[in-house]
C-alpha cells in the first residue's frame, strides 16, 4: 500500500463525503491513520471549559481530519486534479509527478 502521497502546503480538491468539491490546503498528514486536515473543511465546534490557562473558555472552531482518499491534489499548471506518479528524477531524487500533465510537482 503506497500510503500518503500529498504533503503539508498541498492545495487539495475534495472528491468525496459531505464536503465534496471544496478545496484548500493541507495543514497536517497524519500518516500512521491515512488522514489529512484541510484547511476549511471538515471545521467542528468544541466546548471549552474555563480553565486558569484559558480562563474565558467557550466555543472553538477547529478542522477535524478526513481520510486521504478523499481529496485528490491539484496540478500546480492547470488546477485541476490529478492522480499523482513518483519517478526518479535527472539527479536520481524521487520527486512526484502529475499524471494528467506530466509535469513535475514543486515541493511546497
Amino acid at each position: 500500500m503506497p500510503g500518503v502521497r500529498v504533503r503539508r502546503g498541498d492545495r487539495v480538491r475534495v472528491i468525496s463525503g459531505n464536503y465534496r468539491g471544496q478545496e484548500g490546503t493541507i495543514l497536517r498528514v497524519e500518516p500512521d491513520k491515512n488522514r489529512v486536515v484541510v484547511e476549511g473543511v471538515n471545521v467542528r465546534k468544541r466546548h471549552r471549559k474555563p480553565s486558569q490557562t484559558d480562563p474565558e473558555g467557550g466555543i472553538v472552531s477547529f478542522e477535524a481530519p478526513i481520510h486521504a482518499s478523499n481529496v485528490m491534489l491539484l496540478d500546480p499548471a492547470s488546477g485541476e486534479p490529478t492522480r499523482i506518479r513518483s519517478q526518479a528524477g535527472e539527479d536520481g531524487k524521487r520527486e512526484r509527478v502529475a499524471v494528467r500533465s506530466g509535469r513535475v510537482i514543486p515541493k511546497a
